[in-house]
């Protein structure tokens, strides 16, 4: 029996009345309606009825009906999502009908018996009757379609929908096929009662925990949604505690590039993550001006297959670029983003290439055979402690390897090459963070050199610098995720250890951004917002899971891993950047290296880490970049005490 309710159930939410069968039955109302009104007038008049008059009319009303129908598309509407915004469709409609009505009882159809004051009576009365029964039809279809979800499905968790706007309003229409959730009312923040109603439900007032309570246990409440990021910050300290403490779910309808693929919405709500509530308000950029910079471009993004560089792919798939070339070594990654794209851009042009920045001879041939307009450099290592054990990989790679892209771009004529360095280049304290500030270095001088007529080409380099991204392949969230379901402990390395974080999608769309206002040899520098503290991070995570930090969940403190600051810089601070057009992107004031001095240099770091000789490598990269200085590893420390 239970299984019979659920497919009826099933059944309600996916299946939807064929227009064929709606037009019909608007019809078969509309000659309803005309012949009660023909009956009426000449029973009430007292005149004999023309059968012959009465088959004509009904005709005309048949016919008329259909073109209104047709014209305003009045069964083309799905019933049960039906507003009242759209009764002017079919007042169009009953509109047409009594027009054609008149025509033919005025000018058509004279012997019908009736008086010119009794046909206004009957074309009026007709058109009145057929629109009251049209929209009290529908008004039923709804209330028995609700009745029967409301009856037979009661097993739905009840939830209130935060806040009163139009989008909190719209989750209730998106939310009434749901087979998860029942919404029952609105709620929102301050005194007040539930007097007043929206979308037709309660709207309930908290203003402090105990109304809270009393609230969610009087409506047997099991959760709350959330339709905005912005609402679940707001209330992170407030209502989020309150629900905490109650037992209740979190929820939050996230945006529909979030939906899932076979477009069913209970799916869409989800429980609210640590992300949510560590993002900010959404960034807005000029996307005219980005898709005209990359329109009919060939664009090469290199490390495609990680986190920064497939999101660059994602948001440039949508740019109308005219190929896109996927540049990675890792092979599994690549051929899981090709399968992606195959899927989501089916009339995208891109190719994936398997490939390594420290090869030349591969470098060479992606741009001898595609020669690429466009360079997205995001092929890095980033691990800082295993770069602190590995420099000459992270030199190879994040210089050798940018070197070798940037020689490339100005050799086969590119227009630009935007380069996404990291917040951990400013005054480095680890191999990492220097070899990235080696490589803006590179780029930077190079690129003057090119405006100064010292090197000959034409093209511009860019630089970005962001910090911390959230969900990136390795990084904190991901890692205390996976502690958190293994029941812990969660390890931190340092209680007073801050970091910035921006998402994925944000730190691409400011990339997009800096490359279209760049001019050549900025280095450009985002605003990160607030810094976050790592053990207040991991406390909420757990909270979110359901846990209470040091009892169910225990937070480790494990100490500074080699190479790693506590504060990382605020790469937005006034004294060491200049302003642009957008509030969100700064330039940074950093110092000017000649081309032609580092040549020589920037070859021996190439020998040197070929060679694998570790010391002398960072020897060498605390003698270019002087205000690198090592923390937390011994073995490079007594470098920084040795004389020049």
């Amino acid at each position: 029996m239970k299984h019979a309710f659920d497919r009826f159930i099933h059944y309600l939410q996916k299946n939807y009345f064929s227009y064929w069968v709606v037009l019909g039955i608007d019809t078969f109302i509309a000659l309803l309606c005309t012949w009660v009104s023909f009956i009426g007038i000449h029973y009430i008049t007292e005149t004999s009825k023309e059968i012959v008059s009465l088959f004509h009319i009904l005709a005309v009303s048949v016919i008329s009906s259909v073109l209104g129908a047709t014209l305003f598309h009045t069964y083309r509407n799905t019933i049960r999502f039906s507003q009242l915004k759209e009764l002017w469709r079919l007042a169009g409609s009953v509109l047409i009908k009594a027009v054609c009505i008149a025509i033919v009882i005025w000018f058509l159809l004279p012997q019908t018996g009736l008086h010119n004051s009794q046909k206004i009576i009957f074309v009026l009365f007709d058109a009145m009757l057929t629109f009251i029964v049209m929209v009290g039809f529908r008004m039923q279809l709804i209330i028995v379609y609700e009745f029967l979800l409301n009856v037979l499905n009661k097993k739905n968790m009840r939830i209130l929908i935060y806040g009163i706007d139009d989008k909190s309003v719209a989750l209730k229409v998106r939310l009434l096929n749901s087979s998860h959730y029942k919404v029952v009312g609105f709620c929102i923040y301050g005194a007040g009662n539930s007097i007043r109603r929206v979308a037709d439900l309660p709207v309930y007032s908290f203003k402090d925990e105990e109304c809270f309570n009393k609230l969610i246990h009087k409506k047997c409440i099991g959760g709350i949604l959330f339709a905005r990021y912005e609402n679940t910050r707001e209330e992170e300290g407030r209502l989020l505690q309150y629900c905490k403490r109650n037992g209740l779910k979190t929820l939050i309808a996230p945006s529909i590039s979030e939906a899932d693929e076979n477009g069913s919405f209970h799916q869409w709500v989800r429980p609210i993550k640590i992300e949510d509530l560590l993002g900010r308000s959404e960034i807005h950029i000029n996307m005219e001006e980005v898709m005209t910079e990359f329109c009919g471009k060939v664009v090469l993004v290199t490390g495609a297959a990680g986190s920064i560089g497939s999101e660059l792919c994602r948001q440039l798939a949508q740019m109308n670029i005219k190929k896109l070339i996927m540049f990675d070594s890792a092979e599994s990654p690549l051929h899981n983003v090709r399968l992606e794209f195959e899927k989501n851009y089916p009339g995208l042009d891109f190719v994936p290439v398997i490939g390594d920045v420290r090869v030349k001879e591969r470098l060479r041939m992606v741009f001898d055979i595609y020669q690429p307009q466009i360079i997205f450099h995001a092929a890095a290592y980033k691990h800082v402690p295993l770069m602190e054990e590995n420099p000459c990989e992270a030199v190879l790679v994040n210089v050798v390897g940018s070197r070798q892209v940037a020689d490339m771009a100005v050799e086969y004529g590119a227009e630009k090459m935007i380069m996404v360095s990291t917040d951990k280049a400013v005054n480095p304290t680890n191999v990492m963070g220097c070899s990235k500030r080696l490589a803006e270095i590179y780029v930077q001088s190079l690129g003057c050199a090119i405006r100064e007529g010292k090197v000959k080409g034409h093209t511009k380099f860019i630089t970005t610098r962001f910090g911390n991204v959230l969900g990136s392949n390795g990084s904190v969230i991901p890692r205390f995720k996976e502690q958190i379901e293994n029941g812990g402990p969660v390890t931190v390395t340092h209680p007073d250890i801050i970091r910035f974080f921006m998402t994925i999608p944000e730190a691409c769309r400011l990339v997009m951004e800096a490359a279209t206002m760049g001019e050549g040899n900025e280095i450009f520098v985002f605003e990160m917002g607030k810094a976050v503290k790592i053990v207040d991070l991991a406390t909420r995570m757990i909270e979110l899971a359901g846990y209470r930090p040091g009892e169910d969940i225990e937070i480790k403190f494990t100490g500074l891993r080699p190479g790693e600051k506590l504060y990382e810089e605020v790469l937005s601070d006034k004294e060491n950047t200049i302003p642009t057009e957008n509030k969100k992107i700064m330039i940074a004031k950093v110092r000017h290296y000649e081309y032609a001095d580092i040549l020589d240099t920037y070859t021996e770091f190439e020998k040197l880490s070929r060679t694998v000789k570790i010391m002398d490598t960072v020897k060498l990269m605390k003698k270019v970049v002087p205000e690198f200085k090592s923390k937390n590893s011994p073995r490079f420390e007594v470098l920084d005490k040795q004389p020049e």
